[in-house]
């Protein structure tokens, strides 16, 4: 298994498995499950065709993926259907579902990659040593091609927002 840079959690250093993905670059394919009246798949072609926002995070279950979901959810809000935006975790389907319902996070899909993480590994952001995904946003455009990438350096921090935001809004 290919193996590319390195995150840290709480200052201790990790590694990341997977390529890097990099900007210019098509995005890699995924498929990941999520929970609506029953399982469904969500994939790479289903975001062809709008710019698209991809928020990475470990667990929903951690204050700081919280926050980082509702930000961009609040954020995404006034971009309404011009773009396509996307929360990809190891959280079980159902677990994903029951936050965004109790959250009212409406302006975010979410994917899991429980299965198989083949996301995590395509995208270059599965942690190694403790098997969930590192933080990190990706800004894609109508064709999938990656116009932004930030894999956080230290797990435990938020993505930098602005930053992310003002790459999609441009292809917007």
């Amino acid at each position: 298994m290919a193996r590319h840079g390195a995150v840290t959690f709480k200052g201790n250093p990790l590694t990341l498995a997977g390529e890097e993905v990099k900007v210019g670059a098509p995005a890699p394919d995924f498929a990941l499950l999520f929970y609506k009246d029953g399982m469904h798949q969500v994939s790479k072609a289903d975001l062809l065709g709008k710019p698209s926002i991809i928020s990475v995070v470990p667990s929903l279950d951690t204050p700081v993926c919280q926050v980082q979901t509702k930000t961009f959810n609040q954020r995404l809000g006034a971009l309404g259907d011009k773009v396509n935006a996307l929360t990809v975790s190891l959280d079980l389907p159902f677990a994903m579902s029951r936050f965004c319902g109790a959250e009212n996070i409406t302006a975010l899909k979410v994917g899991s990659d429980y299965m198989n993480r083949d996301f995590g590994n395509a995208w270059g952001v599965l942690i190694e040593e403790l098997k969930i995904l590192a933080r990190a946003v990706f800004v894609l455009d109508k064709d999938g091609v990656v116009r932004y990438a930030q894999v956080v350096k230290e797990v435990a921090e938020e993505p930098n927002y602005d930053a992310a935001l003002a790459a999609l809004q441009k292809l917007a």
